[in-house]
């Protein structure tokens, strides 16, 4: 299958590369956890919801892909039954995408928990509009800006 966007490829032996399949699986559940953050709103099921994101978020951006949870259930569970991948991706647009992913689902959990439900709907619209297009249409918006970023930084 082909990729809908540009990606950053590394050599299937590079130790640094990841499966891209995985950042895809990720986002799918990424989508679960935000629509339901989205249906049940400020209540505490939304805000234990987006509490969760928010980690998981941070996990990805700030330790790396390999702490990221849905990443280790990608590699424990699904990877194995899967064929190796056709090439591995360079995982620092995947980890740029999740620190903006962690700073909407921030936003969405402070107005969460400020009452402010409308600002953190809208925040967590936004991080839901991003992570369906990358479950769904192999679209990474994240990953995108980094690499827009990358080229006019050069």
């Amino acid at each position: 299958m082909t990729t809908a966007t540009p990606q950053t490829h590394v050599s299937p032996t590079t130790p640094s590369g990841i499966d891209p399949r995985g950042p895809r699986f990720g986002a799918a559940l990424t989508v679960i956890a935000l629509v339901i953050a989205l249906l049940a709103g400020s209540n505490v099921l939304g805000t234990a919801v987006i509490a969760w994101q928010t980690l998981v978020f941070a996990l990805g951006a700030f330790v790396g892909l390999s702490a990221q949870p849905y990443g280790v259930l990608y590699r424990k569970v699904v990877r194995p039954r899967l064929g190796p991948p056709a090439e591995l991706e360079d995982p620092a647009p995947p980890r740029f995408a999740q620190l903006v992913g962690f700073l909407f689902a921030v936003v969405g959990l402070i107005s969460y928990l400020l009452g402010a439900t409308v600002v953190g709907q809208v925040a967590i619209g936004l991080a839901l509009a991003a992570a369906f297009l990358n479950a769904a249409f192999n679209f990474c918006l994240g990953c995108e800006i980094y690499l827009v970023a990358r080229r006019l930084r050069s």
